[in-house]
């Protein structure tokens, strides 16, 4: 399970909606409980689809894990800590 921690601003929740198992997706991280890897969500919000396009093309996900996979993605490009158990 991988926990993503910020100490340098208030300290929040670890992103729990985001793990990495080796067994999953080789081990890229994916939002909890499928097998959608992080990547894809950014890819596509990148692209410029709209987290309401990407809910109905993955009916698995709410938007609490569209957010999870952004707050992952800022946490890594600020060069803070990331925790993978």
């Amino acid at each position: 399970m991988c926990h993503v921690y910020d100490s340098c601003v208030a300290i929040r929740e670890p992103i729990d909606r985001i793990i990495i198992n080796p067994d999953v997706a080789f081990g890229k991280p994916v939002v909890r409980g499928t097998r959608i890897p992080v990547s894809i969500i950014l890819g596509y919000l990148a692209d410029g689809m709209k987290v309401l396009e990407l809910l109905e093309a993955y009916p698995q996900l709410v938007e609490e894990d569209v957010r999870a996979c952004l707050e992952y993605a800022a946490l890594l490009s600020s060069g803070r800590f990331v925790d993978v158990a």
